[in-house]
């Protein structure tokens, strides 16, 4: 099995620049407002992008309940590349991934580009292992993240 076979990823031309999206997924304010595919509220961020920031988001899932993610910043590059994981807390302190419907280790490696006006946006999701991987995909992995991604791209052309 090769990084490539744990990875899902999703590509999208968004009508805004890359700071406008960095911004969206930076700012607490701005990434509660998209960060899950409607009707998932995301209703707490605590976001310190630079490396060993804390990445901390909690959405409240119809019929499932709450889900805190607790995660930290690994590579910050404003504009251009956001790198982050549920692996690790704040201060790169790691920790224990629970066994719930809604957990699974990842690193999310999220890049901006300026392109044909706006920007090539390109979220990698890698996974520690297969079944992480499978679950997150099962879990409907490209119509959710596609559905934040609108909403992403609609907010970011607002800024």
């Amino acid at each position: 099995m090769t990084d490539k076979d744990l990875t899902l990823t999703l590509t999208r031309q968004i009508a805004a620049s890359p700071m406008a999206v960095w911004r969206c997924w930076t700012e607490p304010e701005l990434l509660t407002q998209w960060f899950a595919p409607k009707p998932v509220v995301t209703s707490r961020a605590e976001i310190d992008a630079v490396p060993g920031g804390r990445f901390n988001t909690t959405m409240e899932v119809p019929e499932h309940g709450t889900f805190a993610d607790d995660g930290c910043v690994l590579f910050a590059e404003p504009g251009a590349r956001l790198v982050t994981t549920n692996m690790m807390t704040d201060g790169f302190q790691p920790k224990i991934i629970g066994t719930g419907e809604m957990d699974f280790a990842f690193v999310i490696d999220l890049t901006m580009t300026a392109h044909d006006g706006g920007c090539r946006y390109e979220v990698k999701v890698m996974h520690a292992d297969r079944a992480g991987r499978d679950k997150h995909e099962a879990m409907g992995f490209h119509d959710g993240w596609g559905t934040a991604t609108d909403q992403l791209a609609a907010l970011a052309a607002t800024l």
